[in-house]
């Protein structure tokens, strides 16, 4: 077994030095792509339209039909995690976010709590390369200076460098002790609540962007990380009204149909099996006409969130036609993690603290999630939640197009991915060179591959494990197979080529690949300092 482990390591070593980057070099300012890349917050798997979702989503769903649709991709199961390992192409604890943001003076290590200076940005190297760089939205890997965007390679950037805030007003939180951090570049400030509404302010900062971009001679990098659908559930009244009633069917009957909906396009196998609804959550006939109706409104306020996201989304895709980028951007789309089971079963009481508990929900003197029901719909067909590293958690959408290379448009790519794989990709296509050193500073070896020749219609092998950790929760991929626990419980062993819903448990059929797995869960552990 000890030969076996050394060789699985010496394995990996190889693959990850050596397929980490397909090109590398000098880059040409007058031929490079832009890139934008658009991170939804806490959205499920299926939500969307062109996934299968009951969600009105035109513009996203336009990008799928000019592109493709990747049905294997893999976030780190939560914000800050994913986020890091985007941004930088590590896993979350290389880059020292394991867990959660930290604020004041923390231990450095693998759960510090900001981007360490051992890993650079996907700004940080672009910005070597030439570009323009430039992020609106979300942050939430460093709630201090020199921890924010504008430190990390960033030109500009205008959002919320804080977690969860509210999308009317960020000076109301869900408890006194809740600081939120707003910033434009390098100064904190307090937006004015008349009219403000965060997901279009997000999305009028990045058309800012582009417009500056216009006046550059540069190509450019824009990181435009919506908050939305992220609790708390707030969306302009007129939205949620679009949606009232759409959900009144409940999640037993919804499930269902997004399934159909998901074999008939092709998102998952025809003899794929559901599921089962979440042993926590209540069957739908269950609830009483108000439990009902009170569910059905939470839902909509979720969908009316997606919806003012998309209504963005297709605004910054329109300003690229106008700037005539079209053909010449890559455009990816996807979730940091699965829906989120937050805020109990039913969404009616966020961890009991809520700012005003008999407000309406949707308006900005309320603080509800959709609860634990809900999020199983979202991540329909799959198991468990945000947070966890079973499928529910930790698999993704992800929309790309790129009209200058893409050319198997509408196409569905059942191909492994990471998030780590787009540092590899934007340095790929940028002909950027990763750096060994960075500021002084040797820098670590970020241990994703290109994507490039899946856009090209080519066949990319993954040829390293993958692993995941968040705050006990474990799992390693290998091949078809999947190795997995939820925190202090017992692993599970799944083959997912056979069984992607991970139903059919195969701990104790298959010792010779569960060792395997746990030897090299266990090594990847140590080497990244999961504690």
């Amino acid at each position: 077994m000890k030969i076996i482990r050394h060789i699985l390591i010496a394995f990996i070593l190889v693959n990850w030095t050596t397929t980490c980057f397909a090109f590398q070099g000098n880059s040409d300012s007058k031929t490079q792509p832009n890139i934008i890349i658009i991170l939804a917050d806490d959205m499920g798997y299926s939500d969307i339209g062109c996934y299968g979702g009951e969600m009105e989503t035109p513009n996203i769903d336009r990008l799928a039909e000019e592109g493709i649709r990747f049905t294997n991709f893999y976030n780190a199961a939560r914000c800050c995690p994913t986020r890091a390992s985007l941004l930088t192409g590590l896993y979350p604890h290389e880059a020292g976010m394991g867990g959660m943001v930290h604020s004041g003076n923390t231990q450095p290590g693998p759960y510090q709590g900001y981007l360490n200076n051992e890993c650079v940005t996907i700004a940080e190297v672009l910005k070597e390369a030439g570009y323009y760089t430039a992020a609106s939205g979300k942050w939430h890997v460093g709630e201090e200076r020199p921890n924010w965007p504008i430190d990390r390679g960033f030109d500009n950037f205008h959002g919320l460098i804080s977690g969860a805030a509210n999308y009317f007003d960020i000076t109301k939180t869900k408890n006194k002790n809740v600081n939120r951090i707003f910033a434009k570049d390098s100064t904190a400030y307090i937006p004015g609540q008349d009219s403000f509404y965060m997901t279009d302010f997000i999305t009028e900062n990045a058309l800012a962007y582009l417009e500056t971009a216009l006046q550059k001679e540069q190509p450019f990098f824009l990181y435009l990380a919506y908050t939305a659908p992220h609790w708390p559930l707030h969306a302009p009244p007129e939205d949620i009204k679009r949606f009232r009633g759409k959900f009144r069917k409940g999640w037993d009957v919804l499930r269902k149909k997004r399934l159909a909906r998901m074999k008939k396009m092709g998102i998952v196998d025809e003899d794929l099996e559901m599921s089962e609804r979440d042993e926590m959550i209540d069957a739908w006939e269950d609830l009483s006409d108000a439990e009902k109706d009170k569910m059905d409104l939470l839902m909509s306020i979720y969908a009316a969130q997606i919806y003012r996201m998309d209504i963005g989304i297709g605004r910054v895709m329109d300003k690229l036609d106008k700037m005539g980028e079209n053909e010449n951007t890559l455009v990816l789309f996807l979730s940091d993690n699965g829906g989120c089971a937050e805020g109990g079963k039913n969404g009616q009481d966020f961890w009991g603290n809520f700012w005003d508990g008999d407000a309406v929900p949707g308006t900005g003197d309320s603080y509800h999630s959709y609860g634990r029901s809900w999020a199983n719909l979202s991540n329909t067909p799959y198991r468990m939640f945000k947070h966890w590293v079973h499928e529910g958690g930790i698999i993704t959408p992800l929309v790309a197009k790129w009209p200058k290379v893409i050319e198997n448009k509408g196409a569905i790519k059942n191909q492994v991915g990471t998030i780590r794989d787009l540092m590899a990709t934007c340095c790929d296509i940028a002909g950027a060179n990763y750096p060994e050193k960075y500021k002084g500073v040797s820098i670590k070896l970020a241990s994703g591959q290109s994507l490039v020749p899946v856009f090209r219609g080519q066949t990319r092998e993954v040829e390293s494990p993958l692993f995941w950790e968040h705050e006990g929760n474990k799992a390693v991929r290998i091949g078809d197979w999947k190795l997995v626990s939820k925190d202090g419980e017992a692993w599970e062993l799944y083959n997912l080529q056979n069984d992607p819903t991970e139903l059919k448990n195969e701990i104790g059929e298959n010792y010779d690949k569960q060792n395997q797995m746990i030897n090299a869960y266990n090594d990847w552990a140590a080497s990244v300092g999961v504690k």
